[in-house]
């Protein structure tokens, strides 16, 4: 008997298909945050976070935003992700550094959302009432970027 035969239907799938399943829903758990930040006032956060730390180290490389232009481009950021999709899935190696990067950064970025609602601020002079700004989308972003990074993981290239 061959070996795939001996391999269950269910794992023959195309690697390349789970990892732009992976992606997907890891765009679309971007997306929802996206929402849940511009619905939960991110930016009245942000904002004074970057002036208190400029402040305070004299420099720091984050801008401020207005609302408008903030939401514009992640819009677009997410607009340029779904447009990848199929280099994802047609397994393009150019891809997948890009794919890491997008995948760690929604990492810490579920992860940031979690650890300022524990301890209810930013920087000491920046506090808000808990949750924190799109703490409730990082449960989607934490399991979604890790979901990627198993799949990432699995169908490396030797």
């Amino acid at each position: 008997m061959n070996a795939i035969a001996q391999v269950p239907p269910t794992e023959r799938l195309c690697p390349t298909r789970k990892l732009g399943t992976a992606w997907l829903l890891l765009c679309a758990a971007f997306a929802i945050h996206t929402a849940d930040e511009a619905l939960t006032g991110f930016l009245a956060v942000y904002n004074p976070t970057v002036v208190a730390l400029r402040e305070r180290l004299g420099y720091w490389p984050m801008p401020n935003f207005e609302f408008r232009e903030w939401l514009t481009g992640l819009i677009v950021a997410l607009v340029v992700l779904f447009v990848c999709s199929p280099f994802v899935f047609g397994g393009h190696r150019w891809i997948r550094p890009v794919f890491y990067f997008f995948a760690i950064v929604m990492l810490f970025n579920g992860l940031g959302h979690s650890y300022f609602t524990v301890l209810g601020h930013t920087v000491s002079s920046v506090r808000f009432p808990r949750p924190a700004p799109g703490f409730y989308s990082s449960p989607f972003l934490l399991i979604t970027s890790v979901y990627a990074l198993i799949q990432l993981r699995r169908t490396r290239l030797g």
